[in-house]
């Protein structure tokens, strides 16, 4: 279970979750729908300048139409008059005449200046406008930076006279639409912290230009972080290599953007980064690789669309990537929103590998953390929320995390709600494959416990210890098809219910597959060791309405399950995997496996197993986490 260090509550740290399917496609489709790259940008202002031609060319049609009607009022006017002079006036008919006649030059003369009068108001009105238009949505302009051939004496707007150091960009309080550019193969040591914000669809970028390898962001240990923003949003930050080093185990991260009492945070997109060598301390969990942070004592705060993807994180102290927040106790809850830590890479971490904190709907899908917990003597695991709700976790691989404190490869952690586990793929941690915790004995305005936890579709293979360790009063949790193996000179705890101020409640296992060659129990913690191991019996303890129904246990001695099956179910090679997600066909049912649609039908159960293939293939729902589609041997 994770330690709560004071240090770590004090500095870093209700709602009905949507069905658990429409929850992950509304996630995706969000994803996908707020997608900003370039193209978006230059489609977006190609759009804006329609409307406005749209918008010029309606009102020159209503002035013409305005200019008409008002050479049409002086004709008619003028005619009446004549007509008056006629129908009136004891005049000759060459007086008449010469009336009409003079009338005529009048109204031409008038027609002209109506005319010059009308044009003159429509051009000046579309030069206001287009002056009004380039102020407030101005482009930005694009900075250089070259730290060989640069000079601070430059006006720095072009690559051929760019700026030289990281002071003269930190001392530039910058606009909507600029672009901060660093030259490929360039290297400052320091803090690079840029001033300002942009606007919403105009972010201020920092990239780098001129070739391929990444410009290069030495700390140093001369500032807490390589590269900070601090209440500052709509920034994209892209394609740097970022390292932090220094004498000694110090407060150090690679990359911190923080909102202190500022408010709502928006658009922090921190893409494609190389980081590495930060060298941290291990009594914090927020320093390390990447940190969002936010304190919000005299003005609650958050980050509303923050973005961390692609990046390659790899030794450092403590954390990977890793979020704070003031607003973690209910008492205070403000959490995060459009949180999306995706595609990331992240190896010899010291600690925790990816961890949310505070955030509502955070989406964590196709990272890899490997070798996790290397170095702290503090608990950690590879992937995980702590004091989230609604957080869905997928297409993640994680192995490699050393140690029994807590060192399994995901977890469902302390007063979160409504967590979603699926199409994971977890192996050779020496924790285990999953931990569901929770603290007992909090009051509600503290933490709301953890409940409501899904686990589904996951493939684990040789974790080691533990399989899936549930510990303090955890309630209502859905584990199922899920395929857990356990190779030959493993012993492992395949459930293990542990006392954390309390025991779980309402644990539901359906349609997993546990194939042990080794050792394998369901069972109980009598004690934990100080390294984190535990003894163990057979059995649930104290826990309450274990529910196990239509699983497969091959080669372990089953618990009470009205349609388990013990027999071989049948895989094509277990124990075959190896490093990525796309290893584990292995695991796919042969023809005239009993699992195939044998399986307990469970509604919303996301539709797709762990390859993405339709849930069910045959008429009937499979057991274990890969879906057969053959439909050879199939029972009726």
């Amino acid at each position: 279970m994770l330690d709560v260090d004071s240090t770590f509550v004090q500095s870093t740290l209700t709602s009905t979750s949507p069905t658990l399917s429409a929850r992950s496609e509304s996630i995706e489709v969000a994803t996908s729908s707020k997608k900003t790259t370039r193209k978006d940008r230059v489609l977006g202002r190609s759009r804006r300048t329609l409307r406005r031609i749209g918008r010029a060319s309606f009102v020159l049609a209503s002035f013409v139409l305005a200019f008409k009607l008002a050479i049409s009022s002086v004709v008619a006017f003028a005619r009446m008059s004549i007509w008056l002079a006629d129908m009136t006036c004891a005049v000759t008919k060459p007086t008449v005449i010469r009336l009409r006649m003079q009338e005529t030059r009048r109204l031409r003369r008038a027609t002209g200046l109506y005319a010059a009068f009308f044009l003159l108001f429509i051009f000046n009105h579309s030069i206001r406008g287009q002056r009004v238009e380039n102020t407030s949505r101005s482009s930005g302009h694009a900075y250089y930076v070259d730290s060989a051939g640069g000079s601070d004496e430059n006006p720095g707007t072009s690559a051929e006279a760019p700026w030289k150091t990281l002071d003269k960009v930190n001392r530039r309080n910058f606009r909507a639409g600029d672009a901060i550019l660093l030259k490929s193969g360039s290297k400052w040591t320091g803090q690079l912290w840029p001033k300002g914000s942009g606007i919403e669809d105009q972010p201020i970028i920092v990239d780098k230009y001129g070739g391929e390898a990444k410009p290069i962001i030495e700390g140093g240990g001369r500032a807490e972080a390589a590269i900070l923003l601090k209440n500052q949003e709509y920034w994209e930050i892209n394609n740097l290599e970022i390292t932090n080093t220094g004498r000694g185990l110090h407060l150090r991260r690679g990359v911190h953007v923080d909102a202190d009492n500022y408010g709502d945070v928006h658009h922090i997109y921190l893409r494609s980064l190389t980081i590495h060598d930060v060298r941290g301390t291990d009594k914090v969990k927020t320093n390390g690789g990447i940190n969002y942070t936010s304190e919000g004592s005299s003005k609650p705060s958050r980050f509303v669309d923050l973005r961390i993807e692609n990046n390659r994180i790899y030794r450092v102290d403590r954390s990977g990537i890793f979020g704070g927040s003031y607003h973690w106790v209910r008492a205070r809850w403000y959490p995060s929103l459009g949180v999306i830590i995706r595609g990331n890479i992240l190896d010899d971490i010291g600690g925790d590998g990816i961890v949310v904190v505070a955030t509502d709907g955070a989406l964590v899908e196709n990272n890899v953390v490997s070798h996790a917990n290397q170095r702290s003597a503090g608990y950690n695991v590879g992937i995980w929320p702590w004091s989230a709700d609604n957080t869905v976790v997928q297409y993640n691989e994680v192995y490699g995390t050393r140690g029994q404190r807590d060192g399994e490869g995901f977890d469902s952690d302390w007063n979160s709600r409504n967590t979603l586990i699926q199409y994971n793929y977890s192996h050779d941690n020496d924790g285990g494959f999953l931990l569901i915790c929770n603290e007992g004995n909090l009051d509600a305005a503290f933490s709301v416990g953890n409940t409501g936890t899904v686990v589904r579709y996951n493939i684990s293979q040789n974790d080691h210890h533990r399989g899936i360790n549930i510990a303090g009063p955890v309630s209502h949790s859905m584990i199922y098809n899920n395929t857990i193996y356990v190779g030959k000179n493993e012993k492992v705890d395949l459930l293990l219910h542990s006392n954390w101020k309390g025991w779980a409640a309402g644990t539901f296992l359906y349609n997993n597959i546990f194939y042990v060659e080794g050792v394998g129990q369901f069972s109980y913690a009598l004690s934990r060791r100080n390294d984190g191991a535990h003894l163990t019996a057979p059995g649930f303890g104290k826990s309450k309405q274990n529910i196990f129904d239509a699983n497969v246990y091959y080669g372990v001695p089953p618990p009470d399950d009205p349609h388990g099956m013990t027999s071989d179910p049948r895989f094509m090679s277990p124990g075959s995997a190896t490093n990525g997600r796309q290893t584990v066909t292995g695991y796919s049912l042969l023809s005239g496996s009993l699992a195939i649609d044998s399986g307990k039908v469970i509604a919303d159960d996301g539709g797709k197993d762990f390859l993405g293939r339709k849930v069910p293939a045959c008429g009937g729902v499979d057991r274990g986490a890969l879906e057969n589609e053959s439909c050879q041997g199939a029972r009726p």
